[in-house]
């Protein structure tokens, strides 16, 4: 088919093409699941940390409790500063290591109101130190352009391996649903 004909057709089509374009680019197009709950909670639940508050407070807050690191590893948790779009900061788990500069995490709240896994993180810091990222954006199945600062990795004291993480997430959640 040809013409404007084509083009009307597959203008209605073009999030499908789109959403199963993006499924092997590292991030999918899968929003997540339903999760009325705040990145914080979620990710205490998910690791066992005894960290409250903010999620941008967890950095001062595990000085002397657990290692604080600028190298990801599975199990540990990103932590994100505050900025003019993350008032509160942000804390994803990492869920796997892929390269020096990329890693996956899961988290919740990030997309509103989802909890999401093995989402795309780059370093896209200038010295490959892990102090600025960009975040897979689900939504639009693509890598965001918001450059995010952050604090680093805190190493929870038993942190679990990617098949783990995926597979306790959903009692987290039920966890941070109760406000553990």
């Amino acid at each position: 088919m040809s013409g404007k004909w084509a083009h009307r057709l597959a203008w209605p089509c073009l999030p499908l093409l789109l959403s199963l374009a993006a499924c092997g680019s590292g991030g999918g197009a899968n929003l997540g699941q339903r999760a009325q709950i705040e990145c914080a909670p979620f990710a205490r639940a998910l690791t066992g940390v005894s960290l409250t508050g903010d999620a941008a407070d967890w950095w001062l807050q595990a000085r002397g409790l657990y290692d604080r690191s600028d190298t990801p590893a599975v199990g540990s948790i990103l932590v994100l500063r505050r900025s003019r779009r993350l008032p509160e900061g942000h804390v994803a788990v990492v869920s796997e290591v892929l390269s020096a500069r990329q890693i996956t995490v899961t988290q919740a709240n990030w997309v509103h109101g989802r909890v999401t896994q093995d989402q795309l993180v780059e370093d896209v810091s200038g010295a490959g130190d892990w102090s600025l990222v960009r975040v897979w954006w689900p939504p639009a199945g693509q890598m965001g352009v918001t450059d995010y600062p952050t604090f680093g990795f805190i190493r929870p004291d038993r942190p679990a391996g990617h098949d783990r993480l995926i597979a306790m997430t959903p009692a987290a959640i039920r966890l941070a649903e109760q406000g553990w």
